[in-house]
């Protein structure tokens, strides 16, 4: 008969749980090392700190992401994909040849006349390259030369809800990490004093919704989840020392509950406790990187003049592009930017000209700073929304006024730098703007070229969660090679 498990054997001298636990993350360590080091192509990360990987699994093209979310759906008919057949057949129905049955939203699936809208702004070719760019869009033209426009992204999602959580987390369901939180997870931080993923909201804008599930961890450990950045005197809530309370008293405390809590890992191995500690300890150290990144007082007239008259305003879309520059000098390795506000189910040409005029001359000014810094060659820019707008007039066409509804099934996205091929457009969709004619391109097929660039095989950047292993592409994804420099 087999004695009885007690969990606690003198002779071992430490509990068994304690002993098997070791044991197992060292079985692991020895597995994962292994697995590692056979791979011929891949690269140290010599910054990396707390990451899940110690190599990347290829040498990495780039070492940071700055997202430029776009969010309510920017229309690719009126931005970056000319479709001068559209003005040619404007007011005509939508050919059922061409909608080929596809379904439409609650918005405009009842409407008994589809009418085709060609878009009213004049598009020109740009740079040596011949982009061709919406007026709309002078300071983004100043850069075509550096983009890569892809006209033949497509999504999923109909709705902004499923869309936006799609594009950010690789689900249209609630509750999975978001693209942030899995490379904080495997790439680490490189940077002591900041965190590893910051995420910030352009200031006093409409729209659709943002939630903080957005930039989450879900169930990653938390200390992989997005960080707000916030305009004003406090950029990370609850940071600051209270009333009272005094640099040195708080080191004092944090160093106490610190010793506690290691007492209680070393007794029960909880990793929620050892996210806890970093995030003490994060805390405290950016009390004084904080205030020093946000402060833009050092920043010269040029480099402000080129960001536009915005960038004096915190909080607004230009502030947020020029602290983004900063936080990736800084180390920082995934900057999440939310402009909303894209949504035009009507009114489409005044509420288009003045979301360019808010967003145009940043976003281009960002890419410009970034190369006269020698920052771009290895800092990946996407400029995307969640889906694009419909060729077709939601509502009553009634002469230049007119809106657009989601669109999943085509849309355009840019990118520059970063291991990305400049100076090139993606991807083809037919004369009407409404299906995909060549060189498709899902949003899973997006996050595993993101990832590429950064060193990581997304079908091999993985976390157990409930009996099943989860990556961000979830089943499918391919990198688009063909855009890759």
């Amino acid at each position: 008969m087999y004695p009885k498990c007690t969990g606690f054997d003198p002779s071992w001298g430490m509990p068994r749980r304690q002993l098997l636990n070791g044991f197992g993350m060292g079985m692991g360590a020895i597995a994962l090392s292994d697995l590692l080091a056979s791979q011929t192509q891949a690269a140290e990360i010599p910054s990396l700190v707390g990451g899940a990987l110690s190599r990347t699994h290829h040498a990495a093209k780039a070492k940071r992401v700055i997202f430029l979310f776009q969010s309510g759906g920017p229309s690719q008919i009126d931005l970056l994909d000319h479709k001068p057949h559209l003005n040619k057949v404007h007011g005509e129905q939508l050919p059922d040849s061409v909608r080929k049955g596809q379904r439409l939203t609650g918005m405009s699936g009842n409407q008994s006349s589809l009418p085709l809208v060609g878009s009213p702004f004049k598009f020109q070719q740009h740079g040596k390259s011949g982009q061709w760019l919406s007026e709309l869009l002078p300071h983004t033209a100043g850069i075509a030369d550096e983009m890569c426009i892809v006209n033949s992204m497509h999504t999923e999602a109909i709705n902004h809800g499923p869309g936006v959580t799609f594009i950010q987390t690789g689900s249209q369901f609630p509750g999975r990490p978001s693209m942030g939180a899995w490379l904080s997870y495997g790439l680490g931080t490189a940077n002591q004093n900041l965190p590893a993923f910051v995420v910030m909201v352009t200031k006093n804008k409409g729209g659709q919704p943002l939630v903080s599930r957005l930039w989450g961890s879900g169930f990653l450990p938390a200390k992989h989840q997005g960080v707000r950045f916030r305009s004003g005197k406090d950029p990370v809530l609850y940071l600051n020392n209270p009333e009272g309370i005094d640099s040195v008293s708080r080191k004092r405390m944090l160093d106490a509950l610190e010793q506690l809590h290691q007492i209680q890992l070393d007794q029960h191995n909880d990793p929620q406790l050892e996210t806890r500690i970093a995030q003490y300890e994060l805390a405290f150290k950016m009390q004084s990187s904080v205030p020093e990144v946000v402060e833009v007082a050092g920043e010269t007239k040029e480099t402000l003049d080129l960001y536009g008259p915005d960038v004096s305003k915190p909080g607004s879309y230009a502030a947020n592009c020029l602290l983004a520059r900063r936080l990736a000098e800084r180390g920082v390795r995934y900057i999440q930017l939310y402009h909303p506000g894209w949504d035009q189910h009507g009114g489409l040409p005044g509420g288009l000209r003045n979301q360019c005029r808010e967003t145009d001359q940043a976003s281009a000014a960002l890419v410009m700073d970034l190369k006269q810094r020698g920052m771009l060659e290895d800092t990946l820019v996407v400029w995307a929304g969640e889906f694009g707008r419909t060729n077709y007039c939601q509502g009553q066409l009634n002469g230049n006024q007119f809106g657009r509804d989601h669109h999943p099934r085509c849309y355009s996205i840019w990118m520059a730098g970063g291991g990305i091929k400049p100076g090139i457009c993606f991807g083809k969709t037919d004369q009407y703007g409404y299906n995909i004619e060549e060189n498709g391109v899902h949003v899973h097929d997006l996050q595993a070229t993101i990832l590429h660039l950064l060193g990581i095989n997304h079908e091999r950047l993985t976390y157990r969660h409930q009996g099943r292993r989860y990556r961000l592409t979830d089943v499918h994804g391919d990198v688009v090679s063909p855009i890759l420099a």
